[in-house]
């Protein structure tokens, strides 16, 4: 077998090992294999990085080489310089996944990859590279960092508060981020702003930042998705740049981050963004954070993560009615810079097409192509025919076994809980609900609920109902589960889940 062929069935054999995403994710562009008789040579970038290597696969390593190359061979982890410099033009070139100041820095897709075994050769990893081998990274055709960011920034349109549409689905959220802005020493941190999707999270939260460098150039203020903390966290783990990273996000006067719920499942990340977090407001720094439900309803978030976005004001963004999506529809239009729609085409759509934001756009963009290729002025006729599929798609009749399941779904029950006989709160609360529901978003009949419902009789339905109404009314909160929620954040949970 030739030498190349020996690399390779080595790099098979670790896979095997460790795994497929691990190597991936671990080994493959990362270390350069060598085989010099009697040993088989690790390159690695860094010291940090050797060290951990050598404790997490350091047996994986040895055994694959024992099975590949004989009970003879030995491992040994060096430092290699190709490795070194191809690391560090790396990180030069990666940007930090967040906005500071104004400029998105982004990640240059046309640096050249490691190639995870390296054609083997007797040199030592630390002499100059052979004939015919390429130098990764090399210092002499790199582009210098100054330049390199000033070409790949890219300038963002961040949307104005000004531009949000208010309705009575968002104002209070709406004032919570201009009191900020306009008075940040007097609002509480950090700011929760939570709701479905396309309710308009994002935009104030890039509101509140474009205030604020307006406001307070001198501020260093950090705009960041959750997505993007994530990556540059575990990227920074494997190249010991967790100091780096963490100066990054902890030395800042202001910190925004974007759709929080991304951090479900994520032990580690959560773990480090609620040190984030403590460091953030033990100096007094402003934090604003968007998610999709209230804290107290992410079950996938840590409880110790789930505390501190609880400790200060939370405000949530709700499906906008038919008033806001009719001025949401006007205002769309006017910053297209397209001719006003007619009044009775505006009221159609905005009767009839009830979703999100998103969704409005998508009817408006429909309405303008369809006008274009027809060529004709838009009219309600004309209106009616263009948005035709999408109106089939987004009119649903919810169905008792709609809100059945979504209760169940929601709130974690086994399917047909619903329908025994119990009176146990954990059962009787969750089937209240399920009664509360179905009046609301069904036309089904209190004897028809009820007996969907525990067999139930019509009385035992209207009581239901009442209950919860006067749950909502006095704003008390259920014991479900492990912990006591809001009644309101309950049912917007469950009629998030029978919506979507």
């Amino acid at each position: 077998m030739i030498a190349g062929d020996l690399l390779a069935a080595l790099g098979l054999a670790l896979c095997q090992r460790i795994g497929e995403k691990r190597h991936a994710f671990w080994i493959e562009g990362k270390t350069k294999l060598i085989w010099e008789p009697p040993e088989l040579v690790v390159g690695v970038p860094n010291h940090f990085y050797q060290d951990w290597l050598e404790k997490k696969f350091g047996s994986e390593f040895h055994a694959a080489a024992r099975d590949v190359l004989g009970d003879e061979a030995q491992v040994r982890f060096v430092i290699d310089a190709e490795l070194f410099r191809a690391a560090r033009h790396k990180e030069v070139l990666t940007a930090a996944p967040y906005v500071v100041g104004g400029t998105a820095l982004q990640e240059r897709s046309d640096v050249p990859k490691v190639p995870s075994y390296a054609p083997a050769r007797t040199e030592s990893p630390h002499k100059e590279p052979a004939v015919g081998t390429a130098v990764v990274g090399a210092t002499e055709t790199a582009p210098r960092a100054k330049d390199v960011l000033r070409a790949k920034a890219r300038p963002r349109r961040w949307r104005r508060l000004s531009e949000f549409v208010v309705g009575a689905c968002n104002r209070v959220a709406h004032a919570a981020a201009a009191a900020l802005v306009e008075t940040p020493e007097l609002c509480a941190s950090p700011l929760i702003l939570h709701g479905p999707v396309g309710t308009g999270k994002t935009h104030l939260l890039e509101g509140v930042y474009a205030g604020l460098r307006q406001a307070h150039p001198e501020w260093r203020v950090v705009f960041v998705t959750a997505e993007a903390f994530t990556n540059r966290f575990v990227q920074a783990i494997p190249h010991g740049k967790l100091s780096v990273f963490r100066k990054q996000h902890r030395e800042a006067d202001v910190f925004l981050i974007d759709d929080v719920d991304f951090f479900a499942k994520k032990a580690a990340t959560q773990e480090e963004f609620s040190h984030t977090l403590d460091a953030l407001l033990a100096a007094d720094c402003l934090v604003v954070a968007t998610c999709d439900a209230h804290p107290r309803l992410a079950d996938e978030l840590s409880p110790e993560l789930i505390d501190r976005l609880l400790g200060g004001t939370i405000w949530g963004l709700g499906l906008p009615d038919q008033a806001t999506r009719r001025a949401v529809l006007a205002a769309k239009t006017a910053q297209a810079q397209r001719p006003p729609l007619p009044e009775d085409v505006l009221d159609f759509v905005a009767e009839h097409v009830r979703g999100n934001i998103r969704e409005l756009e998508g009817a408006l963009n429909s309405l303008w192509h369809w006008a274009k290729v027809e060529q004709q002025p838009i009219s309600h006729a004309l209106a009616q025919a263009a948005l035709a599929d999408v109106l089939r798609h987004s009119v649903r009749v919810v169905q008792l076994d709609d809100v059945d399941k979504a209760v169940c779904r929601s709130l974690g029950l086994d399917a047909g809980a619903l329908q025994s006989k119990l009176r146990h709160w954990h059962i009787s609360h969750p089937r209240m609900l399920a009664v509360y529901l179905a009046r609301k978003h069904t036309s089904a009949s209190y004897t028809e609920i009820g007996l969907r419902f525990g067999g139930r009789n019509h009385s035992t339905a209207v009581a239901a109902e009442k209950k919860v109404r006067a749950w909502l009314q006095k704003n008390e909160s259920l014991q479900l589960g492990h912990r006591p929620l809001p009644v309101r954040d309950v049912i917007e949970r469950i009629e998030r889940e029978l919506l979507r």
